[in-house]
């Protein structure tokens, strides 16, 4: 070491390292996993410490929130996402990173932090409305998103419930359809209770929220920080709003947030007073976030429970939405009941992306089939073709390796037994559209389905079921 530098204390790693995350891949990786051992630890102590006191709060949490929580946040950010309203994106920030979330430590933890108005933006809806979604700033981003893995996780995760999915480690929407395809095909279903809440993300009562959270939190410095979250606003153009009620759906915190708060709104009162005194047979409830579904034995529970959840909705400024919530008769013996009464096929409902329908096994016993939601199906390809038109004259090996990304997410997600058919058709409807598109190209293109096939046949993966029957994964993911 240099004269000039004696008594000085040597960094644990070189300055540019730590100010910087540009270098070769191997300072990069060191780089972004710095301090992660130490996060994972106090993770774990808290725990720990939230199972092992069930209905104590838990008091000196903010501490946990190090400039290593902080940093392992920003590497687990969206790399690509959007910019909020101060108009800073990740790669921005990461240009001299160590000094920047120095600054976020020490404002965070003194309580000059001052939380940002989420940008808004509107986004399509299937039935053709929009819905508001709100961008959060960067370092909004990531104070939320280090309280949400540091803190709220291991603190709430011990407590949901096994029928919460959604927003949870491990627990994701086909774990969700599992469970519900489960319940349907083994237990006595033959109502199904569809609800949606209106609007639950711009609905839900802050203050409700704040006292659910003051069950397990005792620290106010962590509180004080959900509070500035919530109350920072939306900006709408240039316009700044605030509606005194709910959460912006889209920042990092909302979606626990709206666990927390169904989890002791909904579930706590379905598992422990309705299903316990009120439910007369066998009932099951799947719930995803927002997004829940209802069966029930008896028509006659299953309409006391309708009438009982929203009156229990209404307690806590929520609303079933009066077009979307449906009570259809569907289940193992649906199909024979009806058929007796001289009634037509059972109804179909929708959820997380797929139609759930009733249908008749090769041996004759009753089987649940699941597809696409049409108009999912169709909004993708109007996108796609879109999306097509813009990229007409792109080379059309490029365009196929493009589209056979986009088919493999497809696969991806929606190829579950019994959706074969729509599958193809989705598939041979994109060829179309892409064929179309080449045409226009040219009045003396040359391209035909056969081209077109040939290329699909090269680039696009073939379309095959990627998921095992969803009975089946259920009893190996739950052999109790």
């Amino acid at each position: 070491m240099k004269a000039a530098n004696k008594g000085a204390k040597a960094p644990a790693e070189p300055l540019e390292g730590r100010a910087s995350t540009k270098g070769n891949s191997r300072d990069q990786s060191t780089y972004r996993t710095q301090g992660r051992d130490d996060v994972s630890q106090a993770v774990e102590r808290i725990r720990q410490a939230a199972t092992r006191k069930p209905q104590e709060k838990l008091t000196a949490l903010l501490h946990h929130i190090t400039t290593d929580a902080l940093r392992c946040a920003f590497f687990d950010l969206e790399k690509t996402a959007s910019a909020g309203v101060d108009g800073m994106v990740w790669n921005v920030y990461a240009d001299g990173l160590e000094e920047r979330l120095l600054d976020l430590h020490g404002r965070v933890h003194s309580g000059a932090y001052r939380a940002l108005p989420s940008r808004r933006v509107e986004i399509p809806k299937p039935d053709g409305g929009t819905r508001p979604l709100g961008i959060a700033a960067l370092e909004d981003k990531i104070v939320q998103k280090a309280v949400v893995d540091v803190i709220l996780t291991p603190i709430y995760e011990p407590e949901f419930l096994g029928f919460s999915y959604g927003f949870r480690p491990g627990r994701g929407a086909h774990d969700a359809l599992d469970a519900l395809a489960f319940g349907i095909e083994r237990r006595k279903v033959n109502w199904i209770v569809d609800a949606d809440i209106r609007a639950f993300f711009d609905r839900l009562s802050r203050d409700q929220l704040l006292r659910f959270l003051e069950h397990r939190i005792g620290d106010n410095r962590v509180l004080r920080l959900i509070t500035k979250w919530l109350n920072a606003g939306v900006m709408d153009g240039t316009e700044w709003k605030d509606d005194l009620q709910g959460t912006p759906q889209g920042a990092v915190v909302s979606p626990i947030l709206a666990n927390v708060y169904l989890h002791y709104v909904l579930d706590l009162w379905f598992q422990k007073k309705w299903r316990t005194r009120r439910a007369t047979g066998d009932t099951i409830i799947v719930r995803y976030c927002d997004d829940f579904v209802v069966g029930c034995q008896h028509k006659a529970g299953a309409d006391q429970f309708l009438d009982d959840l929203r009156e229990r909705m209404s307690q806590f400024a929520l609303e079933l939405h009066p077009d979307k919530t449906r009570l259809i008769e569907f289940g193992r013996f649906a199909m024979a009941n009806r058929q007796a009464r001289g009634a037509r096929r059972p109804e179909t409902f929708d959820f997380l992306g797929f139609t759930h329908y009733c249908k008749t096994k090769r041996n004759g016993k009753f089987g649940l089939g699941r597809k696409p939601i049409a108009k999912r199906v169709t909004r993708t390809l109007k996108r796609l073709k879109e999306r097509l038109r813009a990229r007409m004259h792109a080379d059309v090996h490029e365009t196929a390796q493009w589209l056979g990304k986009v088919v493999n997410g497809w696969l991806n997600y929606y190829a579950v037994p019994t959706s074969s058919r729509t599958l193809d058709g989705f598939v041979w409807r994109l060829e179309w559209i892409w064929l179309m598109t080449l045409r226009r190209r040219s009045q003396k293109t040359a391209a035909t389905m056969a081209v077109v096939r040939r290329l699909t046949a090269r680039y696009w993966p073939p379309v095959r079921i990627r998921h095992p029957w969803p009975v089946q994964r259920f009893v190996v993911n739950h052999p109790r």
